[in-house]
């Protein structure tokens, strides 16, 4: 228990203190140690055997010295002076090792440990030495911008609570940052606390900035000494958003397509490389030299081909930074004639002409009732099979939907054409009549027997393709008959009669009607037969001529041998009569 030395012990001390000495091989001591630890100094004295008491003493500035603990030999007491900075700070152990606990910058002394005999006094010293690491460098005041070739203040890096203080450096890239005059700027400030004595170090930098600092990194260390030597500690990175003006304008089409065609809305977006980029612009139409005033988009809305040209935009405050692009607006004409629907007369011509009008080569193709032609329609002499839906498509294979189409619906009409034919059974017992009717509206067929005028009903129809159909009856007549077939549209009504001999009596059969189809296989034989003929005809004729002139030369030579010989009988007569004059 910690207790007052007794008189006697401080005279003898207060006698001795003048003759204290410094034991040899005892030189000068440190102890290191961080702010907020416990210092540690152990007495570095061999307790003599006739201590009488120990005590421990720092010295003030001016070298007086200021007591704070003591510890007798013999009671086991310790006692602590009242130095209120030490207050519940101190222990003293039995082999006078003094710890101060809780270590502060003002710990900072010399410490001397004292071991008092009766003759002697002993002394070793001990420097305190407390270190404080500053706290992570931070860079704060950070400009919100810089501009390019403008000597700007980039931040303050500041570190606190350092003993001893600091030195900051800065880093741009990873590099070391020194002061360059004009571009790279540095200020260092220290400011201690009087309270704590702990440093506060700030370092500014004034930075003139270029455009190859866009997205660079830039930092700060804190450079301090330690109980273990120099240490550093580096700040978190902080990259800065570089403000440079506007060097190359571009001019943009919004949305971006490989072609654009009339109707569409074109959007045109100017651009500047500056940072801010501007946000106004001059917009150049074709044909206009004044420029629009407008934000970095200007639209036009159903464009026209008159469109078609080059677009400019410009800085409002330096115009001759400017950027141009030449739009094309496709268009594409077509136009049928004759077009709708139209109605001609079985045999007429009929031109027809679709004309395209384009901004580049069309394709062009015919349809017929959605069956594709391999030739645009032509009509010299219609015919029934030519009525049909014609359209006539054309389109611009580069420009997404730019199509055009138009439409042709003909119509033929023709009164109607009728032709009868008849044949017999090969059984002999009945006789197919069949009426082949042509023509366009569809006629209607009606049968009749002449003479007594009753209609037939009982007939059979065969499909109505291409303006041609027929109605044919079966009939067995006992006698002879006359039959009468009419076809009637709005155009007109024909009939036809037919003589029909009685079932008992054999006549010739007429052929039927042949098909279109068939009519051209017809048509293709008859033409092979022609050229036979006629070529077997010129052989006869070449034949011929030969004959002839052989038969010529053959009845001349005839006619000298008859009159050689005519001439011998007459002479023979003459002969004979003068016989029978002289007789």
């Amino acid at each position: 228990m910690a207790s007052k030395a007794a008189p006697s012990c401080r005279l003898v001390f207060c006698l001795l203190i003048s003759a204290a000495v410094l034991r040899p091989g005892l030189g000068w001591y440190t102890v290191n140690s961080a702010y907020g630890d416990t210092i540690v100094m152990p007495c570095r004295v061999d307790v003599p055997q006739n201590l009488m008491f120990g005590k421990w003493k720092y010295e003030k500035g001016d070298g007086s010295p200021v007591f704070i603990a003591f510890r007798s030999s013999t009671k086991k007491s310790v006692h602590y002076d009242d130095v209120p900075e030490y207050k519940d700070r101190l222990s003293l152990s039995e082999n006078y090792t003094l710890s101060i606990s809780n270590a502060r910058i003002s710990d900072k002394k010399r410490f001397v440990c004292m071991l008092v005999t009766e003759d002697n006094v002993f002394e070793a010293p001990t420097i305190v030495k407390v270190f404080k690491q500053p706290s992570k460098p931070e860079i704060v005041s950070k400009a919100p911008f810089l501009e390019t070739e403008q000597l700007k203040k980039l931040g303050d890096c500041v570190s606190k609570d350092s003993y001893p203080p600091g030195n900051i450096t800065w880093y741009r890239g990873g590099k070391v940052l020194q002061s360059l005059e004009g571009e790279v700027v540095i200020i260092f400030t220290k400011k201690m606390d009087p309270v704590t004595q702990l440093y506060t170090m700030t370092s500014s930098l004034e930075y003139k900035t270029t455009k190859a600092d866009i997205k660079m990194p830039f930092t700060c260390s804190v450079s301090y000494y330690g109980p273990s030597g120099q240490k550093t500690v580096h700040s978190e990175q902080a990259v800065f958003d570089i403000y440079y003006p506007t060097e190359q304008v571009t001019i943009q089409v919004l949305p971006p397509k490989n072609a654009i065609k009339e109707g569409d809305n074109i959007t045109l977006k100017c651009l500047g490389n500056g940072n801010p980029p501007p946000e106004e612009f001059l917009f150049y139409l074709p044909g206009q030299p004044e420029g629009i005033r407008s934000s970095n988009t200007y639209t036009l809305t159903d464009v026209r081909r008159n469109a078609t040209g080059d677009y400019k935009c410009s800085l409002i405050d330096k115009k001759s930074m400017i950027a141009s692009t030449t739009i094309t607006v496709h268009y594409l004409d077509l136009s049928l004639n004759p077009s709708g629907e139209v109605t001609k007369q079985i045999g007429d011509a009929l031109p027809v002409s679709c004309t395209i009008s384009a901004s580049r080569n069309a394709t062009v193709v015919w349809m017929k009732d959605n069956t594709r032609l391999k030739s645009s329609p032509s009509f010299s002499s219609l015919h029934y099979q030519d009525a049909g839906n014609y359209v006539c498509e054309t389109a611009l294979q580069e420009v997404e939907g730019l199509k055009k189409r138009e439409s042709l619906t003909l119509i033929v009409e023709g009164k109607p054409q009728i032709k009868m034919t008849k044949k017999t059974d090969p059984s002999g017992l009945s006789k197919t009549i069949i009426c082949h009717v042509e023509g366009f509206p569809k006629p209607a067929i009606q049968w009749t027997i002449t003479g007594s005028g009753s209609v037939i009903n009982q007939t059979e129809e065969s499909p109505y393709i291409n303006g041609r159909y027929y109605s044919k009856i079966i009939i067995s007549p006992e006698e002879n008959v006359t039959l009468t077939c009419t076809a009637e549209n709005q155009l007109e009504r024909t009939v036809n009669s037919l003589n029909v001999s009685a079932i008992s009596i054999p006549e010739h059969d007429e052929a039927d009607e042949i098909s279109d189809e068939n009519r051209e296989k017809v048509n293709d034989q008859a033409k092979l037969i022609v050229g036979i003929v006629v070529g077997l005809l010129l052989a006869a004729l070449v034949a011929g001529v030969v004959y002839w002139l052989y038969m010529k030369k053959s009845k001349t030579a005839s006619k000298h041998v008859n009159k050689d010989l005519g001439n011998l009988e007459e002479n023979k007569k003459l002969e004979e009569n003068n016989h029978k004059t002289e007789a």
